[in-house]
């Protein structure tokens, strides 16, 4: 289990300081910070709020090398991990990390966005078990969308995953919560998505003008006003799953900003559920799952409780159509 606190550090906004040449953290400590008394500096490191490339470190006598960035965090790091939001490890050996990731947290950092990330959190537990571990992002998920999320541990890797990505996935399977039900339990949408000035993915009008996209689904069940879908995507694109069942007339429920009007587990209903892919370094296929929160069949039963509804102002409504 991963942990982080409610106080975040921003670890980007903190001053940096790189080292030019190997010696003792402590030493550096000293030289940076030359008004400081020894059992100042030595209350940064028993408290660890000394940073060796975004680790804490506690020892007096830590090796840092050249290029290795320091930074003082005004709050506990170590603390920030044990009070975090949990990240289930899926799976975990010499090269890969994979997680399952919750619903409303960041796969990685954004220009408008800079708070906890999956990357981070990640990146924090390797690092607790060897300071000079990395990880690497080889896909990512929407922040409101829960389930499997791959990281590489190195660099190599994670490039021969990028380049050859849709040749090395076997299957993505999401399970998704929208709203009324499919003309057809069973069906392929296929369109060309492209995207406005607003960020709103969208389809074009004409066949080839955008990226081909390719949502396959099939109904597990459904009532008079919800159905629970079992899709697989052959394409990866930005919000793929989420345009194709709103331009259906059948958003996934809790997504605002495709025009869904409710939202009955208080989250988006949307579950990255599998990802099948071919291992590069020895072609062995690997199958990762994260099965979804039971609540997404618990809308069906009889005595469900929905969450309380969130009002959406027609007004937006209108004013999201006109951005598209």
């Amino acid at each position: 289990m991963i942990k982080k606190s409610k106080r975040v550090v921003n670890q980007q906004e903190l001053k940096k300081y790189i080292v030019k040449n190997n010696c003792c953290l402590i030493d550096f400590l000293f030289e940076i910070f030359s008004s400081k008394s020894r059992n100042n500096i030595k209350m940064l490191l028993s408290k660890k709020l000394v940073l060796v490339d975004g680790a804490p470190i506690s020892q007096f006598d830590f090796e840092v090398v050249k290029g290795d960035v320091i930074q003082i965090s005004p709050v506990s790091v170590s603390k920030t991990k044990q009070k975090a939001s949990k990240l289930k490890i899926l799976y975990e050996d010499e090269n890969y990390l994979v997680i399952n990731k919750p619903a409303g947290l960041l796969s990685i950092a954004t220009d408008k966005e800079k708070t906890i990330t999956a990357y981070r959190l990640c990146m924090d537990y390797v690092r607790s078990q060897d300071i000079h571990s990395r990880i690497f992002v080889t896909h990512r998920i929407d922040k409101e969308t829960s389930g499997v999320l791959m990281f590489t541990k190195n660099e190599k890797l994670r490039n021969i995953l990028q380049d050859n990505w849709n040749d090395l996935v076997v299957d993505r399977e999401y399970i998704a919560l929208i709203e009324g039900k499919m003309e057809k339990e069973e069906g392929t949408i296929v369109s060309w998505l492209r995207e406005s000035d607003t960020n709103l993915m969208y389809s074009a009008r004409k066949k080839g003008d955008g990226q081909k996209a390719i949502t396959k689904y099939k109904t597990i069940m459904s009532n008079d006003k919800y159905s629970l879908m079992d899709v697989h995507i052959e394409t990866g694109r930005k919000n793929q799953i989420r345009v194709h069942f709103k331009e259906a007339n059948h958003p996934i429920v809790g997504d605002e900003k495709y025009l869904s009007t409710c939202s009955p587990i208080a989250r988006l209903g949307l579950h990255a559920k599998k990802l099948v892919i071919k291992n590069p370094l020895n072609d062995e296929v690997m199958t990762f799952v994260a099965n979804e929160d039971p609540i997404f069949k618990k809308v069906f039963e009889p005595n469900f409780k929905e969450a309380k509804p969130k009002s959406i102002k027609k007004e937006e409504i209108k004013s999201k159509k006109k951005k598209k």
